[in-house]
Parts: structure tokens; sequence; C-alpha cells
């Protein structure tokens, strides 16, 4: 009986099984490399959170104004204002802030805009459009 081609069939098995093992044992090792960072970075915001908490402690308590904008944002679109001769538009704001013409962009200043409105530091002065309180 000649088993010479059940022996190539199972040389071929193993040559695949290898590589296939081989393949393996690399994304264990990047998993492993990815898995360090990951743990590094919890570790770094554990002792971030330690550390601001210990400092909770020593900062005197500071009641919001609410004269002040509670969005990064607000102070840049107060300074577009600033620099504008007459009333704007949520599109007039998005260009001047460079932000992308898209309507999600739009409608997110135009939100931003109407706090801006009850802090009492804009005004309404028309539909849709918007003045620095005088």
């Amino acid at each position: 009986m000649n088993i010479q081609p059940l022996l190539d069939a199972l040389g071929l098995q193993e040559d695949a099984a290898r590589a296939m093992a081989d393949d393996l044992r690399t994304q264990i090792g990047e998993l492993q490399a990815r898995l360090r960072e990951a743990e590094t970075h919890l570790d770094h915001l554990a002792i971030t959170r330690k550390t601001v908490t210990a400092l909770a402690d020593r900062v005197p308590a500071q009641t919001a104004s609410p004269d002040l904008p509670e969005h990064p944002d607000h102070v840049r679109i107060l300074a577009v204002f600033n620099e504008a001769a007459g009333p704007l538009r949520a599109r007039d704001v998005c260009e001047a802030l460079d932000h992308e013409l898209l309507p999600k962009h739009i409608e997110g200043t135009r939100a931003k805009l109407k706090c801006l409105v009850k802090l009492e530091l804009l005004t309404a002065s028309g539909p849709g459009s918007f003045t620095r309180k005088q």
C-alpha cells in the first residue's frame, strides 16, 4: 500500500496549522503590547484622579457666575460678535469660526447663540439674527 499521498496531505495540513499558529502568536504579541499600553493609560488616569481629588480639598470652592459663558465656544462666539458690524446669523458665526457649513454645526451654533441670549450676553435682533448686547 502506497501511503505517500496520505503523508503529503498530512504534511500540507501540518504546514497550514503551523502557519496559523505563527499568525496567532504574532497577533497575541500585538494584543499583549496593546493591553500593556491600555493598562499603563489606566494607571495614569488613576494617578490623575487621585491627584485631582487630593488637590480639590486645597482649592477654595468657586461659584459659577451666571454672567460667564459655560461652553468654551461661547468665548469664541462672543469674540466674533465683538468684531461684527451688525447682526449675525448662526451660519455667519460658523463661517467666522471656520466650522464646516453642515446643518449639525449650524444648529449647534444656533443653540449656543440662544444660550448666550439666555445669559443676556447677546440679543435676538430678529428671527435667526443675533447681536451683542450693548
